[in-house]
């Protein structure tokens, strides 16, 4: 994406976050969690289904209230932002994004401008030539005046992706970014997410397919029941042995043999885990 890419602004350097806890309804959905995701690198969330998280990365965007914790980004801790601040370093694309406003492919990814621009100003020319780059980096602007709600469920999950980018974030959030896309499509954005990180942002991604986080993060955050379980570098955490333990199957490395990216290979066990 070479026009429209995000520029590392304010809050750049990085998340830590430490002692985090999000309760719900009086269920704690994520237990004093600690963890890093460095500048400059993809760190992958990974966990078994309903080990928190899209709890944990609401919780980091404020759309889930903390019963305790602290979220920095670049040093900067996160509430002592007002929204809008937020939004010009945090940018959030949901598992499932959607809108029911009537707008068009590039109205919706230029709905990721309004953090940079004033309410009474219409969009200037750095505007115009980001939003522009987004929905070319994702492979969108032939589509770009369609009506969003007659996108399929991966041409429409590529748009918030795009109109994330359009924020120009320092940090970058996404729930199973890769849901809804066909295979070239995952390899596209996996491909642009290593890149963007590379240019200094940070990336923090949910992904369910062990192989992509083995192939595309530099880092790896484990959770189970909303605790952290491991967390470092993705060639030292998603071991066949760590791996066995926490999703209960058969594990062993590989290599693509095309492009030579770590990957993992998977088997049921001989009998069901209990």
């Amino acid at each position: 994406m070479s026009r429209g890419g995000p520029r590392v602004g304010p809050g750049a350097g990085g998340l830590e976050v430490a002692g985090l806890t999000v309760r719900v309804a009086g269920r704690t959905l994520v237990d004093d969690a600690s963890f890093t995701a460095p500048a400059g690198a993809v760190t992958a969330l990974v966990g078994p289904n309903g080990a928190g998280k899209s709890t944990l990365l609401r919780a980091l965007v404020g759309a889930h209230t903390r019963a305790g914790g602290e979220i920095r980004a670049g040093g900067v801790e996160l509430t002592a932002l007002s929204r809008r601040e937020r939004a010009r370093i945090v940018a959030f694309v949901e598992q499932d994004a959607h809108t029911d406003l009537a707008l068009s492919v590039r109205e919706t990814v230029a709905l990721g401008r309004i953090p940079h621009e004033s309410r009474w100003r219409s969009a200037d020319a750095r505007s115009v030539t980001v939003v522009e780059g987004a929905l070319e980096g994702l492979g969108l602007a032939h589509l770009a005046d369609r009506h969003i709600g007659t996108l399929s469920g991966g041409e429409r999950q590529r748009a918030f992706v795009a109109q994330a980018l359009a924020q120009e974030p320092a940090l970058l959030l996404l729930d199973e970014p890769t849901n809804h896309l066909d295979v070239a499509a995952q390899l596209h954005l996996l491909e642009m997410l290593a890149r963007l990180a590379r240019s200094g942002l940070t990336v923090v991604t949910a992904l369910h397919d062990l192989s992509h986080a083995a192939a595309y993060s530099a880092h790896t955050v484990a959770l189970s029941g909303g605790r952290v379980l491991a967390e470092g570098a993705s060639d030292a955490v998603l071991t066949p042995a760590f791996v066995e333990r926490l999703y209960g199957v058969r594990a062993a490395r590989t290599r693509n043999p095309i492009t030579g990216r770590a990957g993992l290979a998977f088997a049921p066990r001989a009998t069901p885990p209990a």
